[in-house]
């Protein structure tokens, strides 16, 4: 009898959507009628997955799209903010308090989010924005996203005629 691998993720993916009813919840009770709720958008738990013994993940509302993780896997957090060292480099999260979830540590990206027409645009933001998190800063593809798109204006060569387009 063959059956599928089990997901090393599914913890996480669990815990995402734990967090993510506790979300409607808070939505529907607190903040449906505030100006910064975008009506187009749902709650929804993005690429929640293992990260150094803990869970990492975005969580997309109509008022927040935020880098969360439960606050209890961090050693230090006795105070309102921790410094979080990610593939991409190091993030500040602050602490706080999610109903039954208890204490998570999140990270803000965007707010409010009246940028997004709809969910599926929140959603491909989420999924580009936890892909980068986890792309180490060294990495090759790391460092071509960084490189200018196209080489700098020399100033010498502008001045000379160098960069305009020649026609014959």
């Amino acid at each position: 009898m063959t059956g599928a691998a089990p997901n090393p993720d599914a913890d996480a993916v669990a815990w995402g959507e734990l967090l993510a009813g506790s979300y409607r919840d808070i939505g529907d009770r607190a903040m449906r009628d505030l100006p910064i709720y975008n009506d187009a958008l749902g709650v929804e738990a993005v690429g929640f997955r293992r990260f150094n013994g803990t869970i990492v993940g975005i969580m997309v509302t109509p008022w927040f799209m935020n880098v969360v993780m439960p606050a209890s896997a961090t050693r230090e957090n006795s105070g309102t903010t921790l410094q979080i060292r990610f593939p991409a480099g190091d993030i500040e999260l602050t602490l706080s308090e999610v109903g039954q979830m208890g204490r998570i540590a999140s990270c803000s990206l965007f707010s409010p989010m009246f940028q997004f027409a709809d969910m599926a645009a929140a959603r491909a933001t989420a999924e580009a924005a936890i892909a980068e998190l986890m792309l180490p800063a060294d990495s090759e593809e790391a460092v071509r996203r960084r490189e200018p798109a196209t080489t700098p204006i020399d100033r010498r060569n502008f001045l000379r005629g160098a960069l305009t387009e020649r026609r014959g």
